[in-house]
């Protein structure tokens, strides 16, 4: 984990040598996500949840945007046939330190409006986690079932509008959150839809 953040904080400073111009502000907003499952006998529910950071920006035209924030997600797993509850039922609750680092291209471009596109991958650390059970079957998911280090592909758009800016993304887990726990081979991976509002603090975007 301190090697991946520190390769990334690594390119983040190398960035902004080669890009010069250069924003930063803060950001906070919505985020809904699914815990996949490939097991027939086992159904997950959509959850919303929050996230709140800080945003970078490097270049003009063409730009790097590396970002760090918290975000809250999770799931619930339902042991279930068909549409009816058979046996246990589980909530996940996670709290992750996230670092995407996005490269950028602003379709429109103004002084008071512009357009953006994003793509680029994502480094996220757990950092606190909670399994409930919800009835009285106790469930298979264990706290140490969970993955503390977890990569995705993000992918979205934005529009810039004087110092606020607005964002919807979608991120896709490329390693499992969840592989196997107590004798169930969950192979879970976390996919997450993400809309947000951010403040230009200082810079030019």
């Amino acid at each position: 984990m301190k090697k991946a953040i520190l390769l990334i904080l690594i390119a983040i400073l190398t960035s902004g040598v080669s890009f010069g111009q250069f924003a930063l502000g803060v950001k906070l907003g919505y985020n809904g996500n699914k815990l996949t499952t490939d097991l027939d006998s086992v159904k997950s529910q959509f959850k919303s949840g929050f996230h709140i950071g800080a945003w970078t920006r490097f270049g003009k035209r063409l730009y790097l945007a590396p970002e760090l924030q918290y975000a809250f997600s999770g799931g619930v797993f339902t042991e279930q046939v068909g549409d009816i509850a058979t046996g246990w039922k589980q909530k996940v609750t996670i709290g992750s330190l996230d670092i995407p680092v996005l490269v950028g291209f602003k379709i429109i471009h103004s002084k008071f409006i512009t357009w953006r596109i994003e793509l680029g991958p994502q480094a996220s650390f757990i950092v606190n986690k909670k399994i409930e059970d919800v009835n009285t079957v106790l469930g298979p998911i264990e706290e140490a079932d969970l993955n503390t280090a977890t990569w995705y592909i993000l992918g979205g758009t934005g529009i810039d509008i004087l110092f606020l800016k607005f964002d919807i993304r979608y991120q896709y887990g490329l390693n499992k959150l969840i592989e196997d726990a107590g004798g169930y081979q969950f192979d879970t991976k976390n996919q997450m839809v993400v809309m947000s509002l951010g403040f230009k603090i200082f810079g030019k975007k």
